[in-house]
């Protein structure tokens, strides 16, 4: 695998250059290393769109100048990987540790995840005292085992919500609205963005609690949809688009052979974004669209023009081309299914290294980037799966 940093790239004219980010919690160190390596590449996506612990990586994105984006990642990654209270490793000993082998990697791993759920995480989320009631009727804000009003002075330490909402990025997060059921992004072209609206998108329940925006509360948008890939291939106008998604759960895995096995398999199905199904729909799709758009020149060539069907194939037909990239964590042999909330240091930094490793590999050849020439108009890319 090609670890280098890679050198600067030119991108071909694409119009739009999207980072799609996935939820996954503490697995979003990945992403954060596959940002660094498209800094070193050069590369400045124009769309940055998001869900749940990816919502957060692209408020910590969009809300700082890109001389300053790696050092506010570093920043709210290494505060988060402290336990809210009580003793932590002493970062040195830990890494020590963790460098002996998968079976001490594994302790540590477990270790850290428990530490997460006593005692919470600095600058992220704290332990409820009391806890919640199981029955009896409390405060909509305080039904949750956490606390997550750290995180927000986290966001607004570490984010100019002014350059979010008035810089020239695209900027979208999703979440649920709890009372309506219905998946919504937050979208700076819509509306102004507040902490409150990269939090609702991280509010996962049972664990965090509902989040209020103007009369309404929002949950964790994983909880409908893990992945932001079709709202912006979907957004108007269609466009030339080169979209890396960073996807922190794959879907293809094995059968299981016991009961934390079966824990690790569900999250991975449920949280997998079904990146398959989601890219071969679109890319049908595509395909339609084109086949319409040829269609409208033929019908202008044969001066056989109906206004309806005209007006359907302008509203329907594109000329635009897509070219996914497909960056999916593989977990590492020693971890379970614990590892998104397992939110110790040197797991953080296994994470962030395997996502720059993953970027510089998959970067190391320039073609992958090229504008699709097929007929389809869309190509998708994997360093982990054979070229298709």
């Amino acid at each position: 695998m090609n670890v280098e940093p890679t050198a600067q790239l030119t991108l071909p004219p694409y119009e739009s250059v999207a980072l799609l980010l996935q939820g996954g919690g503490a697995l979003g160190a990945y992403q954060a290393g596959v940002y660094q390596g498209l800094s070193e590449a050069g590369i400045t996506p124009n769309w940055l769109a998001g869900i749940s612990i990816g919502a957060l990586n692209i408020a910590l994105i969009a809300g700082n100048p890109p001389e300053r984006r790696l050092e506010r990642l570093t920043e709210f990654w290494e505060t988060i990987c402290q336990p809210d209270v009580g003793l932590r490793f002493n970062p040195f000993i830990e890494h020590s540790l963790f460098q002996l082998n998968d079976l001490m990697r594994g302790a540590l791993g477990m270790f850290g995840a428990t530490t997460a759920l006593l005692n919470g995480q600095k600058g992220f989320f704290r332990p409820r005292f009391p806890p919640p009631s199981r029955n009896g009727k409390g405060a909509i804000q305080s039904a949750s085992y956490y606390d997550v009003s750290p995180l927000k002075e986290t966001l607004e330490r570490l984010c100019d919500f002014d350059l979010i909402n008035d810089g020239p990025q695209h900027v979208a997060v999703g979440a649920v609205n709890v009372q309506s059921g219905n998946f919504v992004y937050f979208d700076n072209r819509v509306q102004r963005l507040r902490a409150e609206h990269f939090m609702a998108s991280g509010a996962l329940p049972p664990a965090f609690p509902a989040i209020e925006i103007d009369g309404e509360h929002y949950w964790d948008g994983g909880i409908v949809s893990n992945t932001p890939l079709s709202y912006v291939l979907a957004s108007r106008p269609l466009r030339d688009t080169l979209a890396f998604q960073v996807d922190l759960w794959a879907a293809r895995g094995h059968v299981p052979t016991n009961m934390d096995e079966v824990a690790e398999r569900m999250k991975e199905i449920m949280y997998s974004s079904r990146t398959r199904l989601v890219t071969d729909q679109l890319h049908k799709a595509q395909q339609l669209r084109r086949v319409l758009n040829h269609m409208r020149h033929d019908l202008e060539a044969d001066k056989r023009e109906d206004a309806y069907y005209m007006q359907l194939a302008d509203e329907m037909g594109t000329s635009a081309r897509y070219n996914i990239v497909h960056l999916i964590y593989q977990h590492a042999q020693h971890e379970s299914h614990y590892r998104d909330f397992d939110f110790s240091l040197s797991s953080m930094r296994a994470h962030w290294d395997s996502g720059l490793a993953d970027i510089r590999n998959t970067l190391s050849d320039p073609t992958r980037l090229d504008m699709p020439a097929n007929e389809a108009g869309f190509v998708t890319h994997d360093v982990h799966r054979p070229e298709e």
